[in-house]
């Protein structure tokens, strides 16, 4: 199930990317070296007391403000009201009250969300009386906090763990695969949906999704059963009054966490550009499979000579993922849109494929031989063994003498010579190195 999320609004400079970072900062954040993506700190994964969340600061959006600063303020406002499990409204105990936080607060609260009214930059119980001017927001509770030294932070981050929704286990048993189509705005996504599902238009049997407003839909093919994930998101694109290029990483990472199967979406009139990749990057570090979809194909000249173009790029852009399948279709004229679900149960099975240890063994024997190992500290790193221990994604452990010795480019060699051998296509595969238990010195 799709972790909460947790949204921090307010106007600009009241503090809301101090308070990201402390959050984030608070515990290790989870979600580390997506390629093109980790630079973009606007939204991470946190825990705190055993409960992981999402938090995502809405001023990192805006690198720089417009003249209508409060329109910026009401679009992150309305992402909130649409996206969040729980809202933070900032405020600035420095400054004081602003008509501009009154408006916002009237609009949080006629949303019905659970919103805390925090007030920063209040870094001492001295300062406490900064308060007072806020209880004309017509609110009974106001947090003092101070993003920049951590004041009542621990108590702050307390009523924030409170307020978050119980996941329930339920979505574990889901005996469809899941599957969810992701890509920037305007790749035709809605297109590929209502006709993955067969509907002109994306009002179906709705099961419903997570603790917001999502809505999962159900697919037959061959009598096969599928559940597509988060089509609310999909469907609600012509209403909702925010930009939802901004914020479409975000709603990207909570489908691709629910589900077994991305299918990436990419536009073949325009080629391949960044965004696509930062997207195939999140689907690859949360370990889920994939397909990439070249839609649109209808509107390419020359389809023989581009398809040529586009692999090559593909394969230099798409390095981390180039094992994956790769189809060119049409949802606008359905061309080839139902071949995407015999190659969704393709990656599934390569998913759940375990191989057995004297087989692995092979392999790391062939890669002992065909590469030159390091020396750590004076002394030769040597490969004992390695086992499968998990599927789903498929993850790998080799015993060393020395694990620090190991450079990452071993391992990508590695990993090539398993997928040489026992393809895994489609799917990340993880390979951990641990030290033989008596070989720590």
């Amino acid at each position: 199930m799709a972790k909460p999320l947790v949204v921090i609004v307010g106007r600009p400079n009241v503090g809301k990317s101090t308070l990201f970072n402390r959050i984030v900062g608070s515990e290790k954040a989870i979600v580390e070296g997506i390629p093109g993506v980790t630079r973009d700190r606007n939204y991470m994964e946190a825990e705190r007391e055993g409960k992981p969340f999402i938090v995502v600061d809405t001023g990192g959006f805006y690198p720089e403000p417009s003249e209508d600063m409060f329109q910026q303020v009401r679009e992150q406002a309305v992402f909130a009201v649409e996206e969040a499990d729980v809202i933070i409204h900032l405020l600035d105990g420095k400054e004081g009250l602003n008509p501009h936080d009154i408006e916002l607060a009237q609009l949080l609260r006629a949303s019905g969300k659970k919103v805390l009214w925090a007030v920063n930059k209040i870094d001492a119980p001295t300062r406490e009386d900064r308060l007072y001017d806020f209880y004309r927001l017509g609110v009974d509770d106001l947090l003092p906090v101070s993003a920049a030294t951590g004041y009542e932070f621990d108590e702050f981050m307390d009523r924030v763990i409170a307020l978050l929704p119980e996941r329930s286990g339920e979505e574990e048993g889901t005996e469809y695969p899941k599957v969810t189509v992701v890509g920037r705005p305007n790749v035709g996504k809605s297109t590929l949906v209502n006709t993955l599902l067969g509907k002109k238009r994306m009002i179906v049997s709705p099961v419903p999704g997570t603790t917001r407003d999502s809505i999962d839909s159900p697919c037959t093919y061959y009598g096969k059963k599928y559940l597509l994930i988060d089509t609310a998101g999909i469907r609600k694109k012509g209403k909702i009054g925010y930009s939802i290029e901004r914020y479409s990483m975000v709603r990207a990472v909570r489908s691709i966490e629910r589900c077994d199967v991305a299918l990436i979406v990419l536009d073949s009139s325009e080629g391949i550009v960044e965004q696509d990749k930062r997207i195939a990057g999140i689907v690859s570090q949360y370990g889920k499979g994939a397909v990439f979809l070249f839609n649109k194909w209808d509107l390419v000249e020359e389809p023989e000579a581009a398809y040529k173009k586009f692999i090559r790029e593909f394969q230099d852009k798409f390095w981390f993922f180039n094992h994956a399948p790769v189809l060119t279709v049409s949802g606008l004229e359905r061309r080839r849109v139902t071949k995407v679900f015999p190659l969704i149960d393709g990656v599934i099975a390569e998913r759940k494929k375990r191989i057995g240890t004297a087989e692995l063994n092979t392999v790391l024997r062939r890669v002992v031989s065909q590469t030159s190992l390091p020396l750590y500290r004076g002394r030769a790193v040597k490969l004992f063994y390695m086992t499968q221990v998990k599927t789903d994604p498929p993850e790998f452990v080799v015993f060393a003498n020395h694990p620090e010795g190991l450079k990452d480019s071993h391992l990508r060699f590695l990993e090539r010579s398993l997928r040489e051998q026992f393809s895994f296509s489609g799917t990340p595969i993880r390979i951990f190195v641990r030290p033989r238990s008596g070989d720590r010195q």
